[in-house]
């Protein structure tokens, strides 16, 4: 099953908040059909981080791609008595047809810079605002936290175990796809596996120990089914007294004489750094050097980190609700404003202003560069008009907006335009990409193009987003007018 056809099976379209058709509504009575320009950005990396990573993509191209309203959506509309009937009879044949430019999915970001920009008409624009958030804010989220927590584990395997926690079941599915994209090696979520190729992984349940007579019966039938694939649960009733002993048991009166070996133990409770640490001995010594330890229960980054300082011997981790749901710092925080809007052939930037600071927009049409130095070490982002190019064969000045008093210059360096285009005129043109290509770009980027001191869990490196001394002039001229208009 190709995971588009979730959307051909359930209509999604109707995802949206009442004030996306409202609004939509409104534009078309008052025959507003202008071409508009709105950006996706956010304000602050989740658990104050030092970057993001961008996430959702193809569930947004697959979404715009498969809007339609049914005769039952429309029914219903109508029945809410706010629609005028010449706007339904609209949404009767509504298809996108405007453009949509983005960041490459996996693409590592900060914030305040616009990571999707939609170019439409104001119907077009405003009836997308809602799923576009949902999938980018969902998945972008679990993506960073997977990347925290893979960072934590050093080199140790992470899977996804969060389904049963996840907030639904379709949170479960691209929470799984967020994961891998990530880092997570793999996801107990089947259905994950089926839709998106992530490879599976799983061991046994408490119940399975339970419910058979004793613990060494229940490992014993265990490893007689699945001999290939032999990961006990060794903490039903005692770790080291009983689960450890019979698993040794069982690997040594079962497997091998089916020349098979034990391939791994799994520990969902307890003091997961002091018991590993008397399980590795017991294996070694027990001659299963090559048995793997397994660990889940509450983990997140920072029990990793602390349970790996304690010298605990664990060589994956199954990693569940603080994951899927990332629970430390739930809510990413993407929002859709518009910068720009045409009218009688002219394009005028819009800013939103605010007494916070913080939630002051960047206005009009744009684009976003990735500056490198010599080394490929990206130094920071940089915001230009859309009509800008950069000279790299020459020294360029920028503005640093937090202090723009200073006299700033690249040399010696690179840029790449963040942005491509993904849909043009309502369809896609950006192929589907791999989930393992996105994942391995994610890697690159942290290995070979972030700073280390971004990667910090506390206190990370603020990444720079500069402007183009002609975007920050544009930029100051609509707040000292906005300003004017207030006075």
């Amino acid at each position: 099953m190709a995971a588009q056809k979730i959307f051909d099976k359930r209509n999604l379209t109707m995802m949206m908040d009442l004030y996306e058709l409202t609004m939509a509504n409104g534009y078309f009575e008052d025959h507003a059909d202008n071409y508009v320009t709105f950006d996706v950005f956010y304000r602050k990396n989740p658990d104050n981080g030092g970057y993001a990573i961008f996430a959702g993509l193809e569930q947004v191209i697959e979404y715009i791609e498969n809007m339609h309203f049914s005769e039952e959506d429309i029914e219903y509309l109508r029945s809410l008595n706010i629609f005028c009937d010449e706007f339904l009879e609209y949404l009767r044949n509504y298809h996108f047809k405007g453009d949509i430019f983005a960041f490459r999915e996996g693409t590592i970001m900060y914030p305040n810079e616009p990571i999707l920009t939609v170019h439409a008409s104001l119907i077009d624009a405003q009836l997308v605002e809602t799923a576009i958030l949902a999938e980018i804010n969902h998945q972008s989220l679990i993506a960073t936290k997977a990347s925290r927590i893979v960072r934590a584990a050093k080199g140790r395997a992470v899977s996804d175990f969060g389904a049963r926690r996840a907030h639904n079941m379709d949170a479960a599915v691209y929470g799984a796809r967020a994961a891998y994209i990530g880092g997570a090696v793999g996801t107990a979520t089947v259905l994950a596996g089926q839709l998106f190729n992530i490879p599976l992984s799983g061991t046994m349940a408490h119940s399975w120990v339970m419910y058979q007579d004793d613990e060494y019966t229940a490992f014993k039938k265990f490893c007689e089914m699945y001999p290939d694939n032999s990961i006990l649960l060794i903490d039903t009733y005692d770790v080291l007294e009983s689960g450890l002993p019979n698993a040794i048991r069982c690997a040594k009166e079962v497997l091998e004489p089916m020349g098979k070996r034990l391939k791994g133990v799994r520990l969902d409770s307890g003091d997961l750094a002091y018991l590993t640490i008397k399980v590795r001995k017991a294996l070694d010594e027990a001659g299963l050097n090559d048995c793997m330890i397994v660990a889940s229960n509450s983990l997140d980054e920072y029990s990793i980190n602390s349970i790996i300082e304690q010298g605990g011997q664990i060589d994956s981790f199954g990693v569940g609700e603080r994951l899927i749901t990332s629970k430390s710092d739930p809510v990413f925080g993407a929002v859709y404003k518009i910068v720009e809007v045409e009218k009688n052939g002219e394009r005028i930037p819009k800013i939103k202003v605010s007494e916070t600071v913080e939630k002051i927009t960047n206005p009009g049409r744009k684009k976003v560069y990735r500056v490198y130095d010599e080394e490929g070490r990206a130094i920071s982002d940089l915001l230009t008009k859309y009509d800008e190019t950069v000279d790299t064969s020459r020294r360029y000045r920028y503005i640093d907006s937090k202090k723009p008093w200073k006299n700033m210059h690249y040399e010696n360096y690179t840029v790449k335009e963040l942005q491509q285009q993904v849909i043009k005129d309502g369809k896609r043109i950006m192929p589907t990409e791999n989930l393992d290509d996105l994942r391995q770009y994610v890697k690159d980027q942290l290995d070979n193009e972030i700073w280390v001191s971004e990667l910090r869990f506390d206190n990370p490196h603020v990444h720079y987003l500069d402007m183009s001394p002609s975007y920050y002039e544009m930029k100051m001229d609509l707040l000292y007018k906005s300003q004017k208009n207030e006075d």
